[in-house]
């Protein structure tokens, strides 16, 4: 089974979900977001394979989320995907992806419902 992990190291609820996936026997594609951040179209097209509005992925309490006015509702589509490329720490994480589709898991445990 292929598995890509959209994983930050620092958080806890990542590395969580990427000691399940171990536990299992399933070594992901571990894909550092904030080192090598995803352009506006990759966004996209994960936001969309999550099949949820790119605003409930968003970290709302990171400091970049107020200074770029994130929480109006004026606020397109098009300049939030590209608040999120520019600032990768806004998309929450971690987000998992397999055949079976993609999650955002928090808790970790919602990985399981990928394998």
């Amino acid at each position: 089974m292929n598995v890509t992990i959209y994983h930050n190291p620092r958080c806890s609820n990542s590395r969580g979900a990427l000691a399940l996936l171990r536990e299992r026997g399933v070594e992901p594609v571990i894909v550092d977001y904030l080192g090598h951040p995803l352009d506006a179209a990759r966004l996209k097209a994960l936001v969309q394979r999550i099949g949820v509005p790119l605003r409930e992925l968003l970290r709302t309490k990171e400091a970049a989320y107020a200074e770029l006015d994130l929480g109006n509702p004026a606020r397109t589509e098009d300049e939030l995907y590209a608040a999120v490329a520019a600032h990768p720490i806004l998309l929450n994480r971690p987000i998992v992806v397999t055949s079976k589709g993609a999650l955002l898991c928090r808790p970790p445990e919602r990985v399981l419902e990928l394998l």
